[in-house]
C-alpha cells in the first residue's frame, strides 16, 4: 500500500472503534463560545467546514471541566448542570460526513489569566515564570486533597456528558503546562504527599483521572491523552519521563496518546524552547514520537508544525500511525481532500521575528484564532496578516470576552 492510500486508510483503535483515516485535526483554542460558555453556531459552522474537508477525526479545542478555571475567555465549559443541546448540535455537525469527534477536556491549573479571575489551583503555590509578563497570570495556591479528588471527578463527569452529547470520545489534556501537566512537572509540583515527589507520585493524578473517566463511559467510547514529550525546560519533565508515563498509562484503557510539548514558559508547541533544543523543522515532535512508538502498546499521534503531505507520509513511515494537523487546517480546511489530489498547502502564516518567546507565542495564537473566526463565519482564511495587528486585535477581542465572562460569573453568584 503506498503512503497516500495509507494516509487515507481506516485505523482501528484498541477499543475496536475504527478512525476513518490517519489524519486528525489537532486541538486549537477557538474562544468561540456563546455568552453562556456553550457551543453555538460559530463552533458548529467551523467543525462542519472541517468535516467537509476530509479529515477523519477532529479533536476540539479546550473544553473546561470547571467554570471557575478557564484557559481563556470565550472558552466552552461542560460540567454538571450544563445545557446539552448546543453540544449535541456540535457533535452532529462534526460527524455529518462520517468522521469522528473527540472532545479535549482540560483544567488550566495555574495557567489562568489574572484579569479573568476564578480559582487558580496548582499542585504547589509556584507561579508561572514568563519574565516581565508573569503578572498577567494569577497567583496560584496549592490544591487540598479534597480539591484534587473533586477535580478528578469533574473530568469523569465531563466525559460522561460528552458521551451523552454524541461525542465519540475525549482527550484528557495532560500537556502544555495545564493542571495535569503541572502535576507531572518536577518544577511545578513540589508536593511532599502522595501526589508529588517521585515520578510515580507525580503521575498519580493523571492515572486517577484516566481510571475515573474510563469507569464512567462505555467501552467503545474513545479515551485518549495528550502528553508532553518534554516541557523543554532545564530540570523539568523530560523525554525519559514521558516514556515512563506512557508505559504507566497504556494499561488503563487508553486508546491513543498524542505527543506534543512545551508550556507557557517554553512554548515548544509553537516551535519555541527554553533549553536550547532546536524545533525549527516541520513535525517538531516526530523524533520523540517515533522513539516512543517503538515501545508503546497503544497508538501514538504526533502533532506540531505539520503542513505538507510528504511530512505526513514520513510520520507514518517512522512508525507513528496517526498524524495531527492544526495550523495547516486553519489555513486550508480542505487540506485532506487536496492531498488526495496531490495538491499542497501554499499559504503559511508570517513568523514574527521578535525576541520575546511569549509575545511570539501570543501572536501565533492570535493569527490562528483569526483564521478560525473567519471559518466560523463561512469566510475564507487568509495568510496575509500582520502579526502585530492581529495580536492587538486579538487582545481587544479577549478583553471584551473577559468582561462577558466576569458578568456571567457575577450573574451565577447572585
Amino acid at each position: 500500500m503506498n503512503s497516500n492510500s495509507l494516509l487515507f486508510s481506516p485505523f482501528p483503535l484498541p477499543n475496536g472503534v475504527a478512525l476513518p483515516n490517519r489524519l486528525v485535526k489537532a486541538a486549537m483554542e477557538e474562544n468561540l463560545s456563546n455568552p453562556n460558555l456553550e457551543p453555538d453556531k460559530a463552533l458548529w459552522n467551523l467543525y462542519e467546514t472541517w468535516a467537509r474537508g476530509g479529515v477523519g477525526t477532529m479533536i476540539t479545542g479546550n473544553v473546561m471541566v470547571d467554570h471557575r478555571a478557564m484557559t481563556g475567555p470565550g472558552g466552552v465549559v461542560l460540567e454538571e448542570g450544563s445545557q446539552l443541546e448546543g453540544f449535541r448540535q456540535w457533535s452532529s455537525k462534526a460527524k455529518f460526513a462520517g468522521g469522528k469527534i473527540i472532545m479535549q477536556i482540560n483544567h488550566p491549573g495555574r495557567q489562568v489569566l489574572a484579569k479573568l479571575g476564578g480559582e487558580v489551583w496548582a499542585p504547589s503555590a509556584i507561579a508561572v515564570d514568563i519574565g516581565k509578563l508573569s503578572k498577567l497570570l494569577g497567583k496560584p495556591r496549592a490544591m487540598t486533597k479534597t480539591e484534587i479528588e473533586e477535580t478528578i471527578q469533574r473530568f469523569a463527569q465531563t466525559s460522561s456528558l460528552a458521551e451523552e452529547s454524541g461525542f465519540d470520545g475525549v482527550e484528557i489534556h495532560a500537556a502544555h503546562g495545564y493542571l495535569i501537566s503541572q502535576f507531572l512537572s518536577p518544577i511545578a509540583n513540589q508536593r511532599k504527599d502522595e501526589w508529588g515527589g517521585s515520578l510515580e507520585n507525580r503521575s498519580r493524578f493523571l492515572e486517577e483521572v484516566i481510571k475515573a473517566v474510563r469507569k464512567n463511559v462505555k467501552p467503545n467510547f474513545i479515551v485518549s491523552v495528550k502528553l508532553n514529550s518534554a516541557d523543554f525546560q532545564k530540570g523539568g519533565f523530560q523525554f525519559q519521563d514521558a516514556k515512563e508515563v506512557i508505559s504507566r498509562i497504556q494499561t488503563l484503557g487508553v486508546d491513543f496518546i498524542e505527543l506534543s510539548g512545551g508550556n507557557y514558559e517554553a512554548p515548544a508547541m509553537q516551535g519555541e524552547s527554553r533549553d536550547g533544543s532546536t524545533l525549527s523543522r516541520e513535525a517538531y515532535f516526530l523524533e520523540f514520537a517515533s522513539e516512543a512508538a517503538k515501545t508503546a502498546t497503544v497508538p501514538i499521534l504526533v502533532t506540531g508544525g505539520i503542513h505538507r503531505k510528504q511530512i505526513a507520509e514520513s510520520v507514518l513511515e517512522s512508525g507513528v500511525p496517526l498524524v495531527g494537523i492544526a495550523t495547516a487546517l486553519a489555513l486550508n480546511p480542505n487540506l485532506p481532500n487536496d492531498w488526495k489530489k496531490n495538491q499542497e498547502l501554499e499559504n503559511r502564516l508570517p513568523d514574527p521575528s521578535w525576541k520575546s518567546k511569549t509575545l511570539k507565542g501570543l501572536a501565533n495564537m492570535a493569527m490562528v484564532r483569526y483564521q478560525l473566526n473567519r471559518l466560523s463565519e463561512n469566510r475564507k482564511p487568509t495568510a496575509k496578516v500582520s502579526p502585530i495587528i492581529r495580536l492587538v486585535m486579538d487582545q481587544i477581542r479577549l478583553t471584551r470576552l473577559t468582561k462577558r465572562y466576569q458578568n456571567w460569573i457575577r450573574s451565577r453568584t447572585k
